[in-house]
């Protein structure tokens, strides 16, 4: 690692708001995204699915990623898994919500080229805020560098296909 970063820094860090700005912001977002307020705010996105062991039904505001056309949820929590043998959710993004496919990409090679394709596209500065992640490099970081990532913070991907 570049020594700039020093002693046991990583290149890529988590980096969250507070737990109460959290809270707040995400019921501002479940009530709006979906209606035609929501249109300027096209960072974000709303997923509603069903746990796959619970049956509970969940409505996670979350960053949307749009690459290659397709659109994209990067993360590292838990509930990522309920998307392991793919799921629907109704998706509220840019003033409209649909019934699209979620695929939970898990694979290092796979998600660190996703991530990097991403953060090369947003610059550092968007990319930290877009991803609630920290580069203390102050840098986009390298494929490898996310690889090391992936594997560490246990960072996926799911890709949202539209429902046929």
């Amino acid at each position: 690692m570049p020594e700039s970063y020093g002693e046991g820094m990583a290149a890529i860090e988590a980096s969250h708001p507070p737990e109460v700005m959290l809270k707040t912001v995400n019921v501002i977002l479940r009530r709006v995204l979906g209606t035609p307020l929501g249109r300027p705010l096209s960072e974000f996105m709303v997923l509603e699915f069903t746990g796959r062991k619970s049956g509970r039904r969940f409505s996670i505001p979350v960053s949307a990623h749009r690459l290659d056309g397709d659109l994209y949820a990067v993360l590292e929590a838990q509930w990522k898994y309920n998307f392991r043998d793919g799921a629907d959710a109704q998706v509220s993004h840019g003033g409209r919500t649909t019934t699209m496919h979620g695929v939970l990409l898990t694979d290092r090679d796979t998600v660190a080229d996703v991530v990097h394709r991403l953060t090369s596209g947003y610059g550092a500065k968007k990319a930290q805020r877009m991803m609630g992640m920290k580069f203390p490099g102050g840098r986009v970081p390298s494929r490898e560098e996310w690889a090391e990532a992936v594997d560490r913070l246990k960072i996926a991907a799911i890709k949202l296909t539209p429902k046929a």
